[in-house]
């Protein structure tokens, strides 16, 4: 299998030289483990993971035995299953471990990062990675994505058609597909979905339903990039609305699903206020939908949503991947005003609307007026679009490939 390069690695290298403790959070398979083995092949760590019943059993109910049978530099996989180690981790920390000591990954960050932050305040950096991103894929090593022209024209791309972007929002960004180690990619998916309700979704809900379970994921999967109606999904799979919130919940934590949530201000008074959502990888959309070839997914009805999903994927993993937290909202009003992407950064709210043309025009960007109304400090927009190549709309706001995030 092919080791594919991660932009989060330079990072990672440099903070193992600060902290004691990095931890590492993100979906199951996206490469937590396999990235930092990988930084790891040098210092002799120990690979440790919390999947082995024998390990985990011993890391809850004796972890001072843990830290006496496995010593020195650990990388410690799905450390969610034994919180217990981190007040271990902390004293350890605290006689002085030296910076790099402790890799720890896991797959439910909302858990993680509450009992981490909790227990190793100061001590410990905590990271995100997701499925590989359009750069990773090509091999490049882009920074975030900001609506800057010289910052633009230094990026790396491969240039790529409308047909060729849907084939790699078909095909997803997981890391043991892309790599080439499994190629049938439909069992990989279902397997990937299998896996995660029989081990995370029983962890957290005694007794589910499994099938119902993985009918609420498609349910789910077709409103992908929409306001989130949690009574609409489950009608769907005829459960409550409590239930459906609950199972959510679990989409969320688990990093499944992620929200977007609305842009407000006080002067904003007619603003959707619910989240929109969408998921981690757009290669288990597709499979979730039952498309059978990329080129049936673009004709679908569902093909301006799974790119939105994938679009706002790329550019949050431009941030992530360098370390940066992005601060990204969606607008949309009672009036029907609409912007798919708000982007602050430098202080400013940078507006970005994502649609399946190669000719954008000035009337796709009308509801951005609505924020320069709204005491907003506003920054450079675009339209990110199938257009050949990068231009202006108008002096504020570009005409951007997609192929440049």
């Amino acid at each position: 299998m092919k080791y594919i390069n991660r932009t989060l690695e330079n990072y990672i290298i440099k903070l193992s030289k600060e902290y004691s403790c990095i931890l590492l959070t993100g979906p199951r398979q996206v490469g937590k483990s396999t990235l930092l083995t990988h930084i790891s092949d040098n210092d002799k760590r120990e690979y440790i993971t919390l999947d082995d019943l024998n390990e985990r059993k011993m890391a809850k109910n004796d972890p001072g035995m843990f830290f006496k049978i496995h010593s020195g530099k650990l990388l410690i996989d799905e450390i969610q299953y034994a919180p217990e180690l981190f007040s271990y981790i902390k004293i350890a920390i605290d006689k002085g471990a030296e910076p790099g000591t402790f890799f720890l990954t896991g797959s439910q960050s909302f858990k993680l990062m509450s009992i981490a932050q909790e227990s190793l305040a100061g001590r410990i950096a905590i990271l995100n990675l997701s499925s590989l991103s359009q750069s990773e894929i090509s091999g490049y090593n882009n920074l975030e994505f900001i609506i800057d022209i010289d910052a633009l024209k230094n990026r790396e791309f491969n240039k790529l058609d409308l047909d060729d972007i849907y084939l790699r929002i078909f095909n997803g960004g997981m890391p043991a597909l892309a790599s080439g180690k499994y190629s049938d990619r439909e069992l990989y998916y279902n397997s990937y979905i299998s896996t995660f309700v029989e081990r995370d979704v029983s962890d957290e809900i005694r007794l589910v339903d499994k099938f119902l379970f993985s009918d609420f994921i498609r349910a789910c999967a077709c409103r992908t990039s929409q306001i989130l109606n949690i009574h609409s999904i489950a009608s769907d799979v005829s459960v409550s609305d409590d239930t459906a919130k609950r199972w959510l919940h679990v989409l969320e934590k688990s990093n499944i699903i992620y929200f977007l949530h609305p842009l407000s201000n006080n002067l904003l008074k007619r603003t959707i206020k619910s989240p929109k959502m969408y998921f981690f990888d757009t290669g288990l959309i597709s499979v979730l939908t039952k498309h059978s070839s990329a080129k049936v997914l673009q004709n679908d009805s569902i093909n301006g949503a799974i790119l939105e999903n994938y679009v706002i994927n790329e550019i949050l993993k431009s941030y992530l991947y360098v370390g940066k937290e992005p601060l990204a909202y969606y607008y949309r009003d009672v009036d029907g005003n609409e912007i798919d992407l708000c982007l602050m950064y430098d202080n400013k709210i940078h507006p970005i609307e994502i649609k399946k043309t190669s000719s954008p025009n000035e009337n796709m960007i009308k509801s951005y007026k609505v924020l320069e109304n709204s005491n907003f400090n506003m920054g450079n927009g675009c339209i990110l679009c199938f257009a050949d190549k990068l231009s202006v709309l108008d002096k504020n706001n570009y005409i951007i490939p997609i192929y440049y995030i």
